[in-house]
């Protein structure tokens, strides 16, 4: 028998470990709808919001699933987190934002600040 400890990971269930894989694919479409919002330009563009289109529906869909696990501050919190961190890495990336040493900083914080919640929960 395993003994657990303060170092060792609490075991959480396979439905409980799903339901934080579904939050997070889930936060990770947030990133993808909105960036395709943007780019859809107000909707003139067909592709782009038929990429938002379907990721908003399957994002909220994946939110919906994991609030049925998980209390809906830390649910919510966590997906906004993902998605917000992405939507700025994305914009770096591609030379839209500048990435300043408070923005790096505040972006590890709201990192850290989503695992701390995955992992207290």
């Amino acid at each position: 028998m395993v003994q657990s400890s303060l170092w060792c990971a609490p075991r959480i269930g396979v439905q409980t470990a799903m339901v934080w894989i579904v939050l997070t694919i889930s936060g990770v479409l947030e990133a993808v709808w909105a960036t395709a919002l943007e780019a859809s330009e107000n909707f003139k563009h067909r592709k782009p919001t038929a990429l938002f289109l379907l990721s908003f529906t399957v994002s909220l869909a994946m939110l919906g699933y994991a609030l049925t696990e998980l209390p809906a501050g830390t649910a919510y919190a966590v997906w906004v987190g993902i998605g917000a961190a992405l939507v700025v890495i994305v914009a770096v990336v591609r030379g839209e934002e500048r990435l300043s040493l408070a923005k790096f900083g505040l972006l590890v914080t709201l990192i850290g600040s989503v695992i701390g919640l995955q992992v207290m929960s």
